[in-house]
C-alpha cells in the first residue's frame, strides 16, 4: 500500500493518532502531515492530537497540531488513524467515522484493522517505520526524515527493545542520511529530564517493592503526589522502563492514579513476561515487552490482579 495511490481527487485530509500521544504518534502523524504537505501543496491536511509533549515540540510544524478537535470540514476526503485503531482516536474518531476514504496504519498486535485500507504490520518497530514504507521515500527531505526517526527512537527505546529488526536498522540508516543531528534528537527526546522528572522518578524508586521472588518490581504514584509536584502524565515518562533495568527484575508494573479508583498502568518485560496479554485482559494492549492499560479499583486490588497474571505467566 502506497499513500500516492490513495490521493486522487483528494482535497482535504484529516490524520489522527492515539490519545496521550507518544513519540512514536507525534512522530508517524507529522511526518504523514508533512509528507502530504510537501508532495501535495493543495490539499488541506490537519493533524488532530492530544496536547503533545513538550519534548516533541521541536518536530516541524507541531505547533499547527489542532488540539481543540474543530474544524470547518464537514467530512474530509481522506482521514488516517495512525499507531492505533480508530477506537483509541479519542475526540478524532468523529472525523474518522465522517470521513468518505479511511486508512489505517498500525503496529499493535491487538489491532485487526479499522480502516477501508488497513496496514497493520505487528513485527514493525513502530507506526513510523510502516509510515516510511507507505510513502514515495525519494520525495522526502530532512524535516520528514527527523520525524519518523524520532518515533523509531521512541518505540525502540533507542534500538534496545526487541522490537528492532534489521530492516528497522536499515531504514535508520537511510533516514540518518538526510543530515539531522540524531545525537542531540536521542538526547533530547530519550534521555532529558526536568529536575520535576527526575523528582517523580526519585520518588517512583524509593517507594517501589519488589514482589515474586524479586522478579517483579511495582511502584504507585498517587494524585496526591503527583499535585503535590506539580506534575501531569508527561512528567511520568520513562519511569517504567528505569525499573525494568534493576537486577534480577524481569517485569515492572507502574501505575499513577487518574482518578478515585482508576489508575493507568504501564507495563515492561525483558521477554519473560508478555505483557501486552496482560493489559490485553483489563482492556488494554501494546506489545510482548511493552504493554498498557487502564484499570478501575484499590491500588492494592490492581497491583494484586495484574501480579497474580504476571505470577501466572512466570510460573508456566
Amino acid at each position: 500500500m502506497k499513500i500516492d495511490e490513495l490521493m486522487n481527487e483528494v482535497r482535504t485530509v484529516g490524520i489522527g493518532g492515539h490519545i496521550r500521544p507518544d513519540g512514536d504518534c507525534v512522530g508517524s502523524c507529522l511526518s504523514m502531515y508533512l509528507y502530504i504537505k510537501k508532495n501535495y501543496p493543495d490539499v488541506k491536511a490537519t493533524v488532530f492530537l492530544e496536547k503533545i509533549p513538550p519534548e516533541l515540540m521541536f518536530i516541524k510544524d507541531a505547533e499547527l497540531v489542532n488540539n481543540d478537535f474543530s474544524t470547518d470540514v464537514e467530512s474530509f476526503d481522506l482521514f488516517i488513524a495512525l499507531d492505533c485503531g480508530k477506537e483509541r482516536l479519542g475526540d478524532a474518531e468523529k472525523f474518522f467515522d465522517n470521513a468518505k476514504h479511511t486508512v489505517n496504519i498500525d503496529h499493535h498486535v491487538s489491532n485487526e484493522g479499522t480502516g477501508d485500507v488497513n496496514y497493520i504490520v505487528p513485527t514493525a518497530s513502530s507506526a513510523c517505520e510502516l509510515v516510511y514504507d507507505v510513502i514515495d521515500t525519494d520525495k522526502i527531505d530532512a524535516e520528514i526524515a527527523k520525524a519518523i526517526y524520532t518515533g523509531m527512537v521512541t518505540d525502540t527505546g533507542v534500538f534496545k527493545y526487541s522490537n528492532t529488526s534489521p530492516k528497522t536498522m536499515k531504514v535508520a540508516a537511510e533516514l540518518i542520511s538526510y543530515g539531522f543531528d540524531f545525537g542531540s534528537l536521542i538526547d533530547h527526546v530519550f534521555y532529558e529530564k526536568t529536575y520535576l522528572q527526575n523528582q517523580i522518578l526519585g520518588r517512583a524508586l524509593l517507594e517501589s517493592m519488589l514482589v515474586l521472588d524479586g522478579r517483579c518490581i511495582v511502584s504507585v504514584i498517587s494524585k496526591q503526589t503527583m499535585d503535590f509536584y506539580g506534575a501531569s502524565s508527561n512528567d511520568l515518562d520513562g519511569i517504567v522502563s528505569q525499573m525494568l533495568l534493576t537486577i534480577g527484575v524481569d517485569c515492572s508494573l507502574f501505575m499513577y492514579e487518574i482518578s478515585p479508583l482508576e489508575y493507568k498502568v504501564s507495563l515492561r518485560s525483558n521477554g519473560a513476561v508478555d505483557v501486552a496479554k496482560i493489559a490485553g485482559l483489563f482492556g488494554g494492549g501494546g506489545h510482548t515487552r511493552a504493554a498498557g492499560c487502564t484499570v478501575n479499583g484499590t491500588c492494592h486490588d490492581v497491583i494484586n490482579n495484574i501480579v497474580k497474571y504476571i505470577h501466572h505467566q512466570m510460573e508456566a
